[in-house]
């Protein structure tokens, strides 16, 4: 039976990340002779390369990108098994890494967090923020433990569990025609300016679902941050669909304008959902967050 040492499979999944062998060994403090050694005695133990060497660089090859998951969840489930042996009096400790989309990062973290914070405090916990795709690419590479995002996400690899719903409001700045009318329909939309989200976020999804409700647009100014988009329509660029936490306060402020669209409400709602990667290894930090957050 074949044994393969944790620092080759380490020297591994390093090299796969960076493509470099020397990054590789810097970011594990060997040499890189010493890198170089371990990773082709890993590939005489598996019987075949697992990179292809390219101008300096290392590719995986259909064998290597195989492996790579198998070789991260060995490593995953070793830290765990450290873990357990350091917390034998039931403290929690070690790094959760969490993924988040942009409405849930920046508008409900504490409310995502702070159960487990509560529960755990001596874990030390690691947010990135991005759009729904991104992060679920994220997760999927094994950058990240587990993640939060709004809006539908369909991948073979990943499981979606409900955590909460949220909805979402058109926006106008303080002023505009739409904002003086007290019914609305869908021809009222005719050849106005809509500030959007970039594609890849739940939010862009949604906001083009509207938009095919209505009559087209007169331009779209697109960016990639819900808080920039929300200070665009302020100051009278256009109007937005935006999750109705992200402008809580500068409706109250008078700063924005909600507008009452019922004809609009089937595509005004959507479910945030904590994605995991189906059939991986779950550690004990893990499970308790899922337990602190969905029960």
């Amino acid at each position: 039976m074949k044994h393969i040492p944790p620092r080759q499979l380490e020297i591994f999944v390093q090299a796969a990340a960076s493509g470099s062998l020397r990054q590789a060994a810097s970011q594990l403090h060997l040499t890189q002779p010493a890198a170089s050694m371990a990773l082709a005695e890993l590939e005489r133990l598996l019987g075949a390369p697992v990179f292809d060497r390219v101008r300096g660089r290392l590719h995986l090859n259909p064998r290597g990108r195989a492996l790579l998951p198998l070789a991260r969840d060995l490593l995953e489930r070793q830290a765990a098994l450290v873990r357990a042996a350091s917390d034998a009096d039931g403290v929690l400790s070690g790094e959760l890494r969490i993924g988040t989309s942009n409405t849930v990062g920046n508008y409900r973290v504490g409310e995502l967090l702070q159960p487990f914070v509560r529960m755990a405090p001596q874990v030390s916990i690691r947010l990135r923020v991005g759009n729904t795709d991104g992060i679920a690419q994220a997760l999927l590479a094994h950058a990240l433990d587990v993640a939060c995002v709004e809006g539908p996400v369909l991948h073979a690899e990943l499981d979606a569990v409900h955590w909460r719903d949220d909805t979402l409001v058109v926006c106008t700045p303080v002023g505009h025609p739409l904002a003086a009318r007290r019914r609305l329909a869908p021809a009222d939309f005719a050849g106005v300016g809509w500030v959007i989200r970039e594609a890849g976020s739940a939010t862009r999804g949604m906001t083009e679902q509207v938009l095919a409700q209505l009559p087209p647009p007169r331009m779209h100014l697109e960016l990639d941050q819900t808080e920039a988009i929300k200070q665009a329509v302020v100051a009278g660029l256009g109007i937005a669909l935006l999750p109705e936490v992200a402008v809580q306060d500068a409706l109250a402020a008078g700063r924005l304008c909600a507008l009452r669209t019922p004809f609009l409400q089937p595509f005004l709602r959507r479910r945030l959902s904590l994605l995991l990667p189906r059939g991986r290894y779950r550690g004990a930090l893990l499970e308790a967050f899922l337990r602190a957050t969905i029960g």
